[in-house]
């Protein structure tokens, strides 16, 4: 990691509440939340959100993983993608769509209109940054007003988070294989000098 983790016994007292307060949620102060309490005030603010868009948001929890991988995907962040690709597929994403995104394929997702239509609104905002009318019929066809406003959330947390983790290099996990094939560390690399 680029930045230096602060030993708890080191942090100041605000930083030790914020501390105490991720630990009794997440068990423990991992992945980007060792580089978020180097700013408290930012740390207080996103860890609030990340709580919301991912424990207590209107989104189902299946699209909720899957908005942070499709974010992950797109920003490249292994750490994040690691941590959450067996929760998605626990929630209903199917195995074979994310290994399809993984890989930089469109995912199929047999007859859950929500996770296509999920899909294909996130891809389409997060690589053209516009959502055009007709994606935005589909989604409200399927979604409520409050669970659109939701998927804004989801994904801008989701990109937040992996530009920091990748900014900052948080230690990937040791035991994972790396996710995609065109990333090895922090660096793209070309598919063809990846090996098996």
């Amino acid at each position: 990691m680029r930045l230096d983790v602060t030993p708890y016994e080191d942090m100041t007292e605000r930083q030790q509440e914020l501390a105490d307060r991720i630990i009794a949620k997440r068990g423990k102060i991992g992945g980007p939340f060792k580089v978020w309490l180097h700013s408290p005030e930012l740390c207080d603010r996103v860890e609030a959100l990340g709580a919301f868009v991912r424990f207590d948001c209107s989104m189902p929890e299946r699209i909720r993983e899957y908005a942070l991988l499709i974010a992950s995907r797109q920003f490249d962040a292994q750490f994040s993608w690691n941590s959450h690709v067996d929760k998605a597929i626990e929630t209903g994403v199917p195995a074979a769509a994310v290994a399809a995104l993984a890989a930089g394929r469109v995912p199929e997702f047999g007859d859950d209109e929500e996770l296509r239509v999920f899909h294909d609104f996130a891809a389409e905002l997060l690589t053209t940054h516009f959502v055009s009318d007709a994606t935005f019929a589909r989604l409200r066809s399927v979604f409520t007003d409050q669970q659109l406003v939701d998927a804004i959330g989801l994904l801008g947390n989701f990109t937040l988070l992996s530009m920091c983790l990748n900014t900052f290099q948080v230690d990937l996990q040791p035991d994972r294989t790396p996710p995609f094939p065109d990333v090895r560390g922090y660096a793209k690399v070309e598919p063809s000098k990846v090996g098996p």
